[in-house]
């Protein structure tokens, strides 16, 4: 197939690269004619390291980076291009001015694609003389290594051309979901679920972002934390996502955007590229650190209840040498599932000052979670840390809200994949495969959510 990538910036570098690697003849061209060489230049570098790491022969190398051909003028006549996908400018305008002057001067047969992340493909397609050959082909970045390609046809995409797509897509080893044109898409909009969520712990002061970051990475298991993952993408970009999406479905409270981001957004704490945002990435910044362990690690501790989570408590506090017992001066921990502590010490009548939470999701993590309520002994909360920190696990403690900072997080995250799958945005299957590729998530969500439990998670 002959395809004609649009834009030389780093998307459509990534896609030459793809497509190329494929064995397409890929065309590629930009408004700014310089960016084409070094388009080129890059692609032919990065298929040689490639072949270097024994990814690809230095011969299919070679053969790849021969079917890169630079195109002078974007909208150059061409019988034989039979795919044209567009990497420009995040702007409505821009991309329908050009999908315009490509329709006029590329025949009836060749698929218009845009590879936008947040514009409604409808909308772009709405300005087409033909809209019927236009879809969305959204790729992440890096292309080679994020094998997840959405495929959004709009609301007059001709019927043959998704399924085409997808086929084409799943030919090179990409996985192909095909996704209704709603705001954000598929794995924007799943990526929802952990932003908001987080902002929503830091409004409330339950934790700051270093406790929320690290509590999504040692007890959920993602790679990023939702405030890293925000200082690594820009603040900007990640605000304006929010806010896109939020607005789009209408307000809808599970995807609430926070009053916390203009502010931040307004004095440039974008995060990695303005050398702040909720970390600071200064040259001579010191890194951030959790509070040492300082408590008594001898302290008599007891856990409240009988279940499965309390039995599984005690059992990991003995292995780890703990002292058991039921003293007046014992820490009482209690195993809690979206309550609260202080609704447990009320229903259950354990001492206000000598009780914390802690998050059953985190028992067999690297980290456990307690939780505080204002009336908790600081002196307690120091000893409960020194005492979980026996068996080597690390010890987070936040303050005391219905589910903790992991259950928030994980019940927001399968929240709004539920809510995808009920509107048909996409399949559940194609859900769980797109987010764990796309987001990197240990689980697709509604996968999770059925590990977990569906009446333990509500």
């Amino acid at each position: 197939m002959r395809i004609r990538i649009i834009g030389a910036g780093v998307m459509g570098r990534g896609i030459a690269q793809w497509a190329a690697t494929a064995g397409h003849t890929v065309e590629l061209a930009d408004a700014h004619k310089e960016a084409v060489g070094d388009a080129i230049a890059f692609v032919t570098d990065m298929l040689a390291r490639a072949a270097g790491k024994h990814r690809i022969t230095s011969e299919d190398a070679k053969a790849a980076a021969q079917r890169l051909i630079p195109l002078d003028d974007p909208a150059a006549a061409s019988q034989d291009v039979e795919l044209v996908i567009e990497a420009v400018l995040e702007d409505l305008d821009v991309k329908a001015e050009l999908f315009q002057q490509l329709e006029r001067i590329l025949p009836a047969r060749t698929v218009l694609a845009t590879n936008t992340s947040s514009l409604p493909v409808t909308q772009i397609g709405a300005r087409l003389s033909d809209p019927s050959r236009l879809v969305g082909l959204h790729f992440f970045n890096p292309v080679p290594l994020m094998k997840i390609v959405e495929v959004i046809p709009g609301e007059l995409t001709r019927p043959d051309i998704p399924p085409a797509l997808v086929k084409l897509v799943q030919e090179t080893g990409h996985r192909a979901v095909t996704v209704a044109d709603t705001p954000g898409f598929l794995i924007n909009h799943a990526g929802r679920g952990l932003a908001t969520e987080a902002f929503a712990l830091l409004e409330e002061s339950v934790a700051d972002p270093l406790g929320i970051d690290q509590i999504a990475r040692d007890v959920l298991g993602l790679r990023m934390g939702p405030f890293e993952l925000m200082d690594l993408t820009g603040l900007d970009v990640s605000a304006a996502v929010i806010d896109s999406i939020w607005r789009g479905f209408r307000y809808s409270d599970r995807l609430r955007a926070s009053y916390l981001t203009p502010n931040r957004v307004a004095a440039g704490l974008y995060g990695r590229k303005t050398g702040r945002g909720f970390y600071s990435y200064a040259p001579d910044a010191a890194p951030s650190a959790e509070e040492p362990i300082t408590g008594d690690a001898d302290r008599p501790v007891q856990v409240a209840g009988d279940g499965p989570d309390a039995h599984a408590l005690r059992r990991a506090l003995t292995q780890a040498g703990a002292n058991l017992s039921a003293s007046d001066q014992a820490i009482v921990l209690v195993p809690t599932w979206g309550t609260t502590v202080a609704a447990a010490v009320f229903a259950d009548g354990l001492p206000t000052r000598r009780t914390l939470g802690i998050d059953p999701l985190s028992l067999d993590t690297p980290r456990r979670v307690l939780a505080a309520t204002p009336a908790t002994d600081p002196d307690v909360v120091h000893d409960a840390r020194a005492v979980l920190a026996r068996s080597g696990t690390s010890a987070s403690v936040v303050r005391d809200t219905a589910g903790s900072v992991a259950q928030r997080l994980l019940s927001s995250i399968v929240s709004v994949a539920a809510s995808i799958a009920e509107h048909s945005i996409a399949a559940p299957e194609d859900i769980d495969a797109a987010v764990t590729v796309g987001l990197g998530y240990p689980h697709g969500p509604l996968a999770w959510g059925e590990l977990i439990g569906g009446r333990r998670l509500l």
